[in-house]
């Protein structure tokens, strides 16, 4: 265990994801080193070692610290909204993903490397935030779509949390990617984050005829 506070602990830790999440912006997550990450910290790379035994587990808890900020923002729409139509609770999963673009890449792009490169305590951690954003969703469901049944709002979740792995690839797309799409004659089109996550969000839990003839196609 390193030495210090509490207090102390946690900031030296968040000081490593800050650095990990700078180098990401960047770089790529194979590049990225122990080594390179304390070069932008007040740690050496030993020293690191004292809070994370793996890049991946740094990480892991940038994933943590990205599933916790959406938790905060879904949690803050249940409590400050009354009611809202289908279409804005749409809009508002969908405003909420697309704030969250580096959710999204670490999703898609590194999540079983992280997961399998972790001890067990960091990995526990990480699930329980995990499971807290499914839990925040259904919070979502219950509160504005009061006539989904609890089978209907985990067929939503079990929809919507595999879709949203596969979001940032379809959103973000180099520019060589791009030529190549063109040269292949894929006949791409692009769309934002908030554009793909609002359609299908939409699609789940539309309801064109009122409340309680649903339209729900899973």
């Amino acid at each position: 265990m390193p030495k210090g506070s509490a207090e102390l602990i946690a900031a030296r830790r968040e000081e490593i994801v800050a650095a990990c999440a700078k180098l990401y912006q960047t770089m790529s997550f194979k590049d990225i080193t122990l080594q390179r990450i304390g070069e932008i910290t007040t740690f050496t790379r030993t020293s690191i070692y004292n809070y994370f035994h793996t890049k991946e587990e740094i990480f892991l808890a940038l994933l943590q610290k990205e599933y916790e900020l959406w938790i905060a923002e879904l949690d803050e729409l249940t409590e400050s909204r009354d009611s809202l139509t289908v279409d804005e609770l749409a809009h508002a999963l969908a405003e909420s993903l697309e704030h969250r673009r580096q959710l999204l890449k670490l999703m898609s792009m590194n999540h079983y490397d992280m997961e399998m490169n972790s001890r067990m305590e960091n990995l526990v951690e990480f699930k329980r935030a995990f499971g807290e954003s499914l839990r925040a969703v259904e919070r979502c469901l219950e509160k504005f779509c009061p006539w989904l049944s609890p089978a209907d709002r985990e067929d939503f979740i079990y929809a919507f949390f595999p879709f949203i792995y596969g979001i940032y690839p379809y959103a973000i797309v180099s520019e060589e990617q791009r030529e190549a799409m063109r040269q292949a004659n894929v006949g791409f089109v692009e769309h934002s984050i908030y554009d793909i996550a609002y359609g299908f969000t939409k699609k789940l839990i539309a309801d064109r005829d009122g409340p309680q003839k649903k339209i729900f196609n899973v």
